[in-house]
């Protein structure tokens, strides 16, 4: 083995280890949170949009348009540097918590929309027959049902936040890529060491590809009952 393949298997390994602990408590725990806030928003907003409420629906109508019509870079750049100069500081996770949030509040929100036009009228129809409110059958009849539907959009969603999240970077968050650029910056190997990220990247991806496609599958076959 020659000394400059020697030296790269040991800064591969020396750091594989920090690269995943960066990885395991701000990529993940950042893509967690923001998908389960962008959830929420996201349902919330598809809601509003098909309410009766004109004003609430062209509101969140215009939201979506904003975000849909913006890089997501951009908006962090808005929410990290953009904000302090009108006296509005927010700290890297939190800001990029919110810049996520946003996005898949706004993303989702068409995908759980969507969903809910894809149930039949008629289902609406026999809910008020038998006396069910609106809020009822959004409840037990039409959400259950589109939660079904927008299960693999809404994975597919999931998986690409986690590789987004490497453009937290850019607020100064310390995640799994900007530890890569303090490594590169020190070890000065770029190749191997971006290439190091993506493999990890890699690894959490297939795994979630994994479990959404079991989720899936519990769907379908609940669906064929």
């Amino acid at each position: 083995m020659s000394d400059r393949t020697e030296r790269l298997l040991h800064i591969f390994i020396e750091s594989f280890m920090p690269l995943l602990k960066a990885g395991l408590l701000f990529t993940v725990p950042l893509t967690l949170i923001s998908f389960a806030l962008g959830l929420a928003l996201a349902i919330a907003t598809a809601l509003v949009r098909l309410s009766d409420f004109r004003a609430l629906a062209e509101l969140a109508r215009f939201y979506v348009w904003i975000i849909r019509g913006t890089p997501l870079l951009v908006q962090l750049f808005i929410i990290f540097y953009g904000l302090p100069s009108i006296g509005i500081t927010i700290d890297a996770f939190p800001a990029a918590v919110i810049g996520f949030t946003l996005s898949v509040g706004a993303y989702g929100s068409e995908i759980i929309r969507a969903a809910i036009i894809s149930i039949p009228r008629g289902q609406w129809e026999a809910a008020y027959s038998l006396g069910q409110t609106r809020l009822t059958t959004l409840r037990r009849i039409i959400l259950p049902q589109a939660a079904r539907v927008s299960v693999p959009p809404l994975s597919n969603s999931f998986i690409s936040l986690v590789k987004d999240t490497s453009l937290a970077a850019t607020v100064t968050l310390t995640e799994m890529f900007r530890k890569g650029q303090e490594i590169t910056a020190t070890v000065y190997e770029p190749l191997l060491i971006y290439c190091e990220v993506a493999l990890i990247y890699l690894m959490l991806c297939t795994v979630l590809s994994a479990l959404q496609h079991r989720l899936e599958r519990y769907y379908e076959r609940y669906h064929a009952k």
